[in-house]
């Protein structure tokens, strides 16, 4: 591994500023962090397409399923303060939910509940946790996973609120992790912060989708299907520009609601990449740190139609059944972890090398997987 003090980051760089000449790119910021500092942080563009907001290195922005990383760190950390592991079972606090599951398949896909027959609105997670309880499971849990893009995060903020007599994911996160490390990131950003936020552009259709992606396109456009119930359910915040609204931004929703910078995303990930200390502070536990990286699922997904690999809440490299690694999402480990969000942000940690990367930006792509605009530059690290 380079020494980062002296390494050579003219291949970083220069994938950095191609996103912007050849890929679109309107404002985006990158940074990496090795052993608890940041050694790289890059930042260009603009917060607007009119060009007349600057995008700095701590320019916010909404990651959509990226915040899907740190919302599950939250209720790995609220399980440990119970006693509780992710083998336990859900019903123990949440004992009216049909679906039948121990927390680790939850926060791993298994829990056969990617959709909702009935749909209330994303804005109430009262009326979305009632319906999410009495939903009949859409395979027998624990047997298959399939992604949960939307409910997903109603799902472990109720199983939060249950641990922690009224707690929400954002204030478990912001009061254990991003307050104490002043990380600026946010599941429910405060109205003080409003000012800062890049505003959100929709991608360009793809003429044609990779082989991975064809079958989920397919699927996507079929109202019938399960991957588009998926996406689709709860009611609201389906386009880009709904993202671009204060609403979306305070509505403080785990699975694609949060709001941050490169440098807040990556310092987070950070403490999970080295150890979970920080200025002599133990904030995330050992046996947290080796729940986020114990693969739980890995396989075909019932929801993206695609091979996808998952520890409690986190992304993974999927890999083949004789243990190769499919596809390098996250870099060359399979033991790194971390979530891409929809268009194109990126986020992981790799504890082999106490390293965390974050990628943000606003002009976002076709597809829910990490595109060209983030792997360039996760191949182009020197270290």
């Amino acid at each position: 591994m380079a020494d980062p003090l002296t390494a050579d980051l003219a291949n970083l760089t220069s994938a950095f500023e191609h996103n912007f000449a050849a890929r679109g790119e309107i404002g985006a910021s990158l940074s990496v962090w090795l052993h608890g500092r940041e050694v790289v942080s890059l930042h260009k563009g603009a917060r607007t397409r009119e060009e007349v907001d600057t995008w700095h290195d701590d320019t916010i922005v909404p990651v959509w399923s990226a915040t899907k990383g740190p919302a599950a760190l939250a209720l790995l950390l609220a399980l440990h303060d119970a006693g509780l592991s992710p083998d336990s079972p859900v019903q123990s606090v949440w004992p009216d939910l049909r679906a039948r599951c121990s927390f680790g398949q939850l926060l791993s896909h298994q829990a056969a509940l990617p959709a909702i027959d009935e749909n209330p609105s994303i804005f109430d997670h009262p009326a979305v946790a009632v319906a999410l309880a009495r939903q009949s499971p859409f395979w027998e849990p624990g047997t298959a996973h399939g992604y949960h893009p939307r409910t997903f995060g109603f799902l472990i903020d109720e199983c939060a609120r249950r641990l922690t007599s009224g707690q929400s994911i954002g204030a478990i996160l912001a009061n254990r992790i991003t307050i104490p490390i002043d990380a600026h990131f946010w599941i429910g950003l405060p109205v003080s912060e409003h000012h800062r936020v890049a505003r959100l552009y929709p991608g360009k259709a793809k003429p044609t989708a990779s082989p991975d992606e064809a079958a989920f396109f397919a699927a996507f456009n079929s109202p019938e299907s399960l991957t588009r119930r998926a996406f689709a359910s709860p009611a609201g915040l389906h386009a880009v520009g709904d993202m671009n609204l204060p609403a979306a931004w305070t509505a403080a929703l785990p699975a694609q609601g949060g709001v941050g910078s490169a440098r807040g995303l990556a310092k987070i990930y950070s403490l999970l990449a080295s150890g979970g200390s920080w200025n002599g502070h133990q904030l995330i536990p050992p046996a947290v740190l080796s729940w986020a990286s114990q693969p739980l699922s890995n396989g075909y997904d019932k929801v993206l139609l695609m091979p996808t690999r998952f520890s409690a809440g986190f992304m993974m490299n999927p890999l083949a059944p004789d243990g190769t690694t499919l596809h390098h999402r996250f870099g060359p480990n399979p033991r790194a972890f971390g979530h891409p969000g929809a268009g194109g942000s990126l986020a992981f940690a790799d504890p082999d090398r106490g390293l965390s990367f974050a990628y943000v930006m606003n002009q976002m792509e076709q597809g829910v997987m990490p595109n060209a605009k983030s792997l360039t530059l996760i191949d182009a690290l020197p270290f």
